[in-house]
């Protein structure tokens, strides 16, 4: 069971430090760079494949969850990643996936081998949405603000000195208009994330938690995110088995979505 009225009692149980914006607040160069270290932290820069189990939570009770192995590949010299998302659970779903080339996402099902194109911004499970679950760099597709440091509680309840930044979409890949991210000053670790829709309204806000090592960085293994519009939702993302992959740049095909096989993106022969 995963209680909100509890993890937001952690994270509430010391006020938020806000230093002044003087010249920090100016330094560009200083987000920019704050936000590539995160950018590296959150996704590997290889091709690699890795698990995802999504749960939703109302009222703290388990109400959807499904698995999915992501396989990502980086363009060389663009910033952007390739991405195929594929169901392993509920069984109902498994084969499915979800395919994001260049600034397109498709989804396709294996029952009638079609594949059809959907919003980056429409939810999967819970409040996390197809653009979230894949990987990409937001110091490609947002320009960054330095807005100051502050002192602020993480997913664990524990003080974590950051970098408060904000992002603005600069590019028509972005999922969102806007983002507040926090970043760990000392280790360029994503703490926090408030996501903002084009209405200029916050509509989730994201937490990462649990930090081990994984292809040669330590990467997060959770993100709990809270619904900003309904409080009695929250889902949380965890993420295993990271492993290096060199995957063919034909997977990343829309019409090569139906020789895709069941089991890890293995394709006929």
């Amino acid at each position: 069971m995963f209680s909100r009225r509890l993890f937001l009692k952690s994270l509430c149980a010391s006020p938020i430090v806000v230093a002044p914006p003087g010249a920090l607040a100016q330094d560009a160069d200083l987000a920019r760079r704050a936000v590539v270290r995160a950018d590296q932290i959150r996704n590997p820069q290889q091709s690699f494949r890795a698990q995802m189990r999504l749960t939703e939570f109302r009222n703290g009770q388990a109400r959807a969850a499904a698995t999915l192995v992501l396989h990502s590949k980086p363009e060389a010299g663009t910033g952007r990643f390739r991405n195929l998302a594929r169901y392993v659970e509920p069984a109902a779903d498994f084969g499915k996936a979800i395919l994001m080339d260049d600034q397109a996402f498709w989804f396709y099902d294996p029952a009638s081998s079609a594949s059809i194109r959907i919003s980056p911004q429409q939810r999967l499970v819970g409040q996390a949405a197809n653009g979230d679950v894949m990987s990409v760099n937001f110091g490609r597709d947002y320009a960054p603000r330095m807005m100051g440091e502050e002192s602020i509680r993480d997913a664990d309840n524990a003080e974590r000195k950051t970098w408060r930044v904000e992002l603005t979409a600069s590019s028509s890949s972005a999922v969102y208009l806007r983002i507040e991210y926090w970043i760990e000053r000392d280790t360029c670790r994503p703490v926090k994330a408030r996501f903002f829709v084009d209405s200029g309204r916050a509509l989730k806000v994201a937490f990462y938690r649990k930090f081990s090592r994984q292809l040669g960085e330590m990467r997060p293994g959770e993100v709990v995110i809270l619904d900003e519009v309904d409080k009695s939702v929250a889902t949380k993302l965890v993420l295993t088995g990271y492993a290096a992959q060199e995957i063919p740049d034909n997977w990343f095909n829309r019409e090569y979505l139906p020789r895709l096989r069941d089991g890890g993106g293995a394709v006929r022969t």
